[in-house]
């Protein structure tokens, strides 16, 4: 095992690495601006995505609102080389970078993550991420992969650190799935609303990691593993939103193509407006398992709690049998999940230095 690094000292601050320039990337870096000015103990070093990179060169940092030129793509590792302590701030969705986690974590990096490919993908990368954490004494910041930045993870740890066992969880886990079952009342077909949801920056770039459940699936897996499960991805069963024919289009011809999911989606609304409930994308872990699938929710449920594209989760322990721990607030968004990510990358760089 090796020897964990010396302490950071307070007053240098921590260089950071930002992966991925979509909607979260550059709410990051508006907010990295604001925080510049107060002060925080952060400094960006390298800001990258798959066409290109800024890399600073001077100690000073790049200045978020003003980067230099573009030079071209680099890899990661080109991007870290050199660097002591980096924090790596992964913004992306992409599984080559997710695959990676558990090494830059062995080398000593802290990683703050969004993409829910690291610990929502094989098991053995949730366990490769947690061995090399415990190996090397880096940090992992996850809370924006579930729930962007709501308290649900810090809560189950801390229920199975209390010495809780975790029963059951079901909960409303996509923030575009929620706002498209709200807002699908009728007046405006289904595949426009899907639209304006990836306008806004609530769905995936390709709108199609929604509606077929993969989005879902990873953040159940999670979750359940952070419960204390051990579940292979296809063990998650998932009930699709969308025909096989569409997930095969490229994204383009799916784009021309996706109003043939309006009629299919107000016959759903019709079978909920007959039976006086609501349309919502539930995930459930209990005892038969673990799956995801739109159902028609009573009024009144709690996980029919908030509005707009708020998460829900409900929890079952020891201490909560009958009625759950509920938590729920918003779930969506590149603000809320950059400013999550952002208060992962402070706690590591707050002035106690390293564990």
């Amino acid at each position: 095992m090796s020897a964990l690094p010396r302490p950071w000292p307070a007053s240098t601050p921590r260089p950071l690495v930002l992966l991925g320039t979509g909607a979260v990337g550059r709410a990051l870096l508006a907010r990295l601006q604001r925080g510049q000015q107060a002060g925080w103990p952060l400094r960006l070093h390298a800001v990258a995505n798959t066409r290109q990179c800024w890399i600073a060169r001077s100690g000073d940092g790049l200045a978020p609102a003003a980067l230099p030129e573009a030079g071209p793509a680099r890899p990661a590792e080109a991007l870290l080389a050199g660097l002591r302590r980096a924090v790596v701030l992964d913004a992306t969705a992409s599984e080559d970078l997710a695959a990676r986690h558990a090494d830059w974590l062995a080398r000593g990096f802290d990683v703050v993550s969004a993409n829910k490919r690291g610990l929502g993908g094989p098991q053995a990368r949730w366990d490769a991420i947690h061995a090399a954490q415990a190996c090397s004494g880096a940090r992992y910041g996850d809370a924006a992969t579930v729930g962007a930045g709501l308290p649900v993870l810090r809560s189950l740890r801390a229920l199975r650190a209390g010495g809780d066992r975790i029963h059951a969880l079901a909960g409303v886990l996509s923030g575009s799935l929620a706002w498209l079952c709200e807002q699908h009342d009728g007046g405006v077909p289904f595949s426009q609303l899907l639209w304006q949801a990836r306008a806004a920056g609530y769905a995936e770039p390709d709108p199609r990691e929604d509606l077929s459940g993969a989005d879902v699936r990873r953040k159940l897996l999670i979750l359940a593993r952070s419960a204390g499960w051990r579940l292979e991805p296809e063990a998650v069963r998932i009930a699709p939103l969308l025909p096989p024919a569409l997930a095969r289009l490229p994204l383009a011809e799916f784009a021309r193509a996706a109003n043939r999911l309006d009629r299919p989606w107000a016959r759903r609304l019709a079978r909920a407006q007959a039976q006086g409930g609501r349309l919502a994308y539930v995930a459930r872990l209990d005892a038969q398992g673990a799956r995801a699938a739109l159902e028609i929710l009573p009024a009144g449920d709690p996980l029919l709690a908030g509005a707009g594209t708020d998460n829900r989760v409900a929890i079952w322990a020891d201490r909560y049998p009958r009625q759950p721990l509920r938590i729920h607030g918003p779930g969506a968004g590149a603000e809320v999940t950059a400013a999550a990510m952002l208060d992962e990358a402070l706690a590591l760089a707050g002035p106690r230095g390293w564990p």
